[in-house]
């Protein structure tokens, strides 16, 4: 059962307590509670360049799976893991590309990366982990070699000129938008006067989601993945199930949720609508638990501009706060999808320069996972890979060790250029403290540790006088009935220390997060933090 997300966690079922120590010395060792519920920390995974298990250089699902334990290893303070505790999976279906967008069946594991008894292995590992997985869904489109596109096409090219398309002879030609009007986004049918519509390469045509017999066809696909154990799914390019037409896929997404819902009540969604924050902000209204908020990721997005300088640190806050309304708006239930990266995006640590560039790349990593909702990161982000340009660049082999011909090491996408992963790999940075490796571990412990920074809704704060709205942004989280406490967040965006007056109602630092070897202290009624610090503070 869905719960308003302004009055308390969505269904959280029962809680998994773990001890861990706090994110710097000097804090009060704090149990942390880490929720079953849709308010995750999920880890994007570009299945080819993660791990290989079999030395064939491409990355697997068993490579995943021996994996787990750097993703979760369920141990807390104990362990030496990340504490993601859900996984999204690139596309793993058989398809001719190596990024397998172009799906041939949809009920099946590509080769390269195993069977499905594997897939069912790695889901029954990951959820006694409390490690829940979704994997990419590709609605908009097939493969061109799909069965379903190559009968259509072959129908097509047997009618005689000026015969109509009889969808009863051949139900398959309505699974597709043909059409004899040459447009943009369309390709030619070889051999025919007829094109297909094809937004993103003819390779992938496009599929009649408005056809009640392909929704029927992705019903029983949900049925299939859904009964083998998936979480649920990320949906591609949703902006595109009918290009142009907000209401029409609003109307698509209604459906397609629904559908999920009644097969699995707890499954999670979460769509790719890559457009502005109004637009995606209107297709909340489909039901869908969560979009991604492509406002605040990438070079140009808000935390970046913050960081760079461009936008004041206020900003940050100011515009969770325009997003929990227009979300709300639109759906009381909705779950934020915030991130920073992903496969598509160039990669954060190319985003700045200077001698401050790390502290940076670590601070906005943070920035992410202080956002409400189910924060999204893409692997290698917590080593500080670099990766732009091509597509193929953006999805380089996890960095595990420098050498590149060890066992698990992958070969990566064939077209990817040659560049230098200039900030080391887990080998280098496993045991430097001060790594963006350790910064992006005390960062996800941070935000399990208060619940209410996922489940919560951000307010500006006001309690502090003379603040520089232009280097710091203040804001609390909160739950309406008080299930989690209420926190204040301060973020110190700017190379110099602050000290700012404290104000009478949050007077005790309970957690903090640092770039370099300065804590946060409060002192005599004056909190300092030191460049690029992180401090929480309650009652």
């Amino acid at each position: 059962m869905k719960i308003n997300k302004l009055f308390k966690p969505l269904a959280a079922s029962l809680p998994i307590t773990l001890s861990i120590t706090g994110c710097t010395s000097g804090l009060e060792h704090k149990p942390m509670t880490i929720l079953n519920d849709s308010y995750r920390v999920a880890y994007e995974i570009f299945v080819s360049s993660f791990y290989d298990s079999n030395g064939d250089g491409i990355g697997d699902l068993e490579g995943i799976r021996k994996k787990l334990d750097y993703i979760n290893d369920g141990k807390a303070e104990k362990g030496n893991s990340l504490l993601a505790n859900e996984i999204w999976l690139t596309p793993i279906s058989p398809s001719l590309s190596y990024h397998k967008y172009d799906v041939m069946d949809y009920k099946n594991i590509d080769k390269d990366f195993g069977t499905l008894e594997d897939f069912k292995s790695l889901v029954n590992d990951c959820h006694k982990r409390n490690i829940k997985v979704i994997f990419d869904l590709v609605m908009n489109h097939s493969s061109s070699d799909h069965p379903w596109f190559l009968e259509a096409v072959n129908y097509l090219k047997e009618l005689k000129d000026g015969e109509e398309p009889d969808f009863n002879a051949c139900p398959y030609a309505n699974y597709y938008n043909f059409t004899k009007k040459q447009q943009e986004g369309y390709a030619p049918v070889e051999g025919t006067d007829w094109y297909y519509e094809a937004r993103f390469s003819p390779r992938m045509p496009d599929f009649n989601l408005e056809n009640e017999a392909v929704r029927n066809e992705f019903k029983e696909i949900f049925k299939f993945w859904l009964e083998l154990g998936v979480d649920g799914f990320r949906l591609d390019a949703v902006t595109y199930y009918v290009t142009g037409s907000i209401t029409k896929n609003t109307e698509i997404l209604t459906w397609l949720n629904k559908t999920v819902k009644e097969i699995k009540p707890d499954a999670y969604i979460v769509g790719e609508a890559w457009t502005t924050e109004s637009e995606y902000g209107a297709y909340y209204a489909s039901g869908v638990d969560s979009f991604f908020d492509f406002e605040f990721s990438g070079s140009d997005g808000i935390i970046a501009e913050i960081l760079k300088g461009i936008r004041p640190a206020s900003s940050f806050a100011e515009r969770m706060v325009n997003s929990d309304k227009l979300f709300f708006k639109h759906n009381p239930s909705y779950i934020n999808a915030p991130f920073y990266t992903n496969h598509d995006i160039p990669r954060s640590a190319g985003y700045y320069s200077g001698e401050h560039r790390v502290d940076l790349i670590k601070l906005a990593g943070a920035m992410n996972l202080l956002m409400s909702g189910n924060a999204f990161i893409y692997y290698g982000e917590e080593l500080g890979m670099k990766g732009s340009g091509r597509d193929e660049n953006k999805r380089a082999p996890m960095q595990w060790v420098k050498d590149s011909s060890a066992a698990g090491m992958c070969k990566g996408p064939k077209d990817m250029e040659d560049f230098e992963m200039i900030y080391g790999t887990l080998e280098e940075q496993a045991d430097d403290k001060n790594s963006i490796y350790n910064y992006y571990k005390n960062a996800i412990k941070l935000r399990h540790n208060f619940p209410v920074i996922a489940r919560g809704i951000t307010e500006l704060y006001d309690g502090f006088e003379n603040l520089d709205s232009d280097k710091v942004s203040a804001f609390t989280r909160r739950i309406e009935d008080k299930t989690y406490e209420t926190v204040l967040i301060v973020i110190n965006t700017s190379e110099n220390s602050i000290s700012q007056k404290l104000g009478k109602d949050y007077t005790k630092l309970d957690g903090s997060l640092v770039t370099g070897e300065e804590e946060v202290t409060i002192k005599d009624g004056m909190l300092n933090i030191p460049s690029f610090g992180i401090a929480i503070l309650t009652h």
